[in-house]
Formats: C-alpha cells, sequence, structure tokens
C-alpha cells in the first residue's frame, strides 16, 4: 500500500527522535471510511476525550488487513457485513512517547448489510465512543478537526484521520 504521509513529533511542535525509531515496535493497523446506503460516513465520537475519528483499530496477530478491518467495523460501529470499495493509502505514525511506530492502512468501504449493537471494548466504553454517521466527507473533516484531543496519541490519531478523509476527497478514490 502507498505511504501517503508520516506523522512525527515534529507535526505538534515538538522534538522527535528519529535516531529511536529503527528499535520503535511495529503496530499495524486497519481505518474506513465507511458510507451506508445513504451515503453517510460513520465516525467514533470519543466523547470522554471531545474528538472524533474513523473506525478500525490494531491488527491482531495471525489476521490480515482486510480481517481487521472487517471485525473492528463490527466491534466498533455494528457493521455485519461490508464491501472494500478501494484502498487509500497507508499513514505511518510515529509515537516517540511510546516508542512505537504505528502503520495504518486506509480503505473506502460501504455497509453492506444491517446495523448490530457494538461489541466495543471496555477502553471503549470508558472512552465514550459512540457511532455518529454524518452527511459526507466535507461534514467528516470538520468534526474531524474540530476535536480537541486532551490526552497524548489522541493528535496522531485526529492528523491521522484528516489525512485519510482529504485523501479520500479525490475524485479518483470513488
Amino acid at each position: 500500500m502507498k505511504i501517503i504521509r508520516t506523522i512525527t513529533e515534529k507535526d505538534f511542535g515538538r522534538q522527535d527522535t528519529p535516531e529511536k525509531w529503527p528499535s520503535y515496535y511495529i503496530r499495524p493497523g486497519a481505518r474506513a471510511i465507511l458510507f451506508d446506503q445513504m451515503s453517510r460516513i460513520a465516525l467514533m465520537h470519543v466523547s470522554n476525550y471531545n474528538y472524533y475519528k474513523l473506525p478500525g483499530g490494531g491488527i491482531d496477530p495471525g489476521e490480515d488487513v482486510i480481517t481487521t478491518l472487517k471485525r473492528e467495523l463490527l466491534e466498533e460501529v455494528g457493521a455485519n457485513s461490508i464491501e472494500v470499495i478501494s484502498e487509500i493509502g497507508q499513514v505511518n505514525e510515529y509515537r516517540d512517547d511510546w516508542d512505537m511506530k504505528s502503520e495504518h492502512c486506509g480503505f473506502i468501504a460501504k455497509l453492506t448489510g444491517e446495523i448490530i449493537e457494538p461489541s466495543r471494548t471496555e477502553k471503549e466504553i470508558e472512552h465514550g465512543y459512540e457511532t455518529v454517521w454524518v452527511k459526507g466527507i466535507d461534514e467528516a473533516i470538520a468534526l474531524v478537526g474540530s476535536g480537541r484531543p486532551t490526552e497524548y496519541g489522541q493528535d496522531f490519531e485526529k492528523l491521522r484521520e484528516l489525512t485519510f478523509l482529504k485523501e479520500a476527497k479525490q475524485p479518483q478514490k470513488y
């Protein structure tokens, strides 16, 4: 998958440590801009931390990226059936405070089945995750851009999600 952006501490006005990057553990993940039948987009509102993100998460051992994407959309949104339309690209993040390189693959997907009750993790429930459906890419960009993350790492998530949304807005992605 094509790398469309690399996010580092410098993106937030902080000093990064590229000399340490080769030793970081790698956390692969998958995210989706998920459209429903009315062309609305699913966002996760992380209400206890005042920001929005795309549904998705980390790839578990033995999973491939599409299996992860489908699992995460089921767990977070309750999307019991989806179709992957296209790849958006990959966003890499070097999170120096956690000695971690995050490699997230972004996709455009559409809901092809019903929405069922999400099965969110205890951490997602504690963070106040709730699914909101927005009218389109521009509204999704505005909401994600309006978020005010309060903890380390959430600033990376916000920039990553904005990157995926803006890249997906390009006409060739649909």
